[in-house]
């Protein structure tokens, strides 16, 4: 089995840009992405369950692996919830898989959003890793347009092994990801 392009490009250019913004001495001391997290929550799941049947079947669509379906942990009764009724679906991505979903979702979905300027970089939680939502599953190629119901956001996010923003910010940057000035 081919390496995925974004492994290869990882280890020839942003290892070595890396090590020179930041100082490593060692490339294992380099940051690098550990699993990418996709959440998709149905809020409407819970008056109609045929929703989260089409969520689950679009994010196995688009991530290529069978979602997990998340249950809410508590009971609210304004928004006529109990507790352990599935309200949404998640998958979390390693390996090949991961590298695959990055490289489709910076390359093909982000430019198919529409008055895309580059994502925000506000994404960030202080220990390096990046949350990223998308408002709409439309953007991937994967999901046929006449089948869709209604339109679910999701949230993406990547979790690294770089201890700051900073460091984070220059291996998503260098991976591809297209930050907004």
């Amino acid at each position: 089995m081919s390496t995925p392009r974004l492994v290869q490009r990882y280890k020839d250019e942003v290892v070595g840009a890396l090590g020179r913004e930041f100082g490593y001495t060692s490339p294992m001391a380099t940051p690098r992405l550990t699993k990418i997290v996709i959440n998709m929550g149905v809020g409407d799941a819970t008056s109609d369950a045929k929703l989260l049947d089409q969520a689950v079947e679009e994010l196995g669509a688009i991530a290529g692996q069978r979602p997990a379906l998340t249950r809410a942990r508590k009971s609210i009764s304004n928004f006529k919830l109990r507790a352990g009724v599935a309200i949404g679906c998640r998958v979390t991505l390693r390996g090949s898989r991961m590298w695959e979903f990055l490289d489709r979702l910076t390359s093909l979905a982000l430019p198919r959003v529409r008055d895309f300027r580059g994502v925000s970089a506000k994404g960030f939680d202080g220990r390096g890793n990046y949350t990223l939502g998308l408002r709409d599953q439309l953007v991937f190629p994967e999901i046929n347009y006449n089948k869709v119901q209604k339109t679910k956001g999701m949230n993406v996010c990547f979790v690294t092994t770089a201890r700051t923003d900073a460091e984070a910010k220059a291996l998503l940057r260098g991976l591809g990801m297209p930050f907004s000035r």
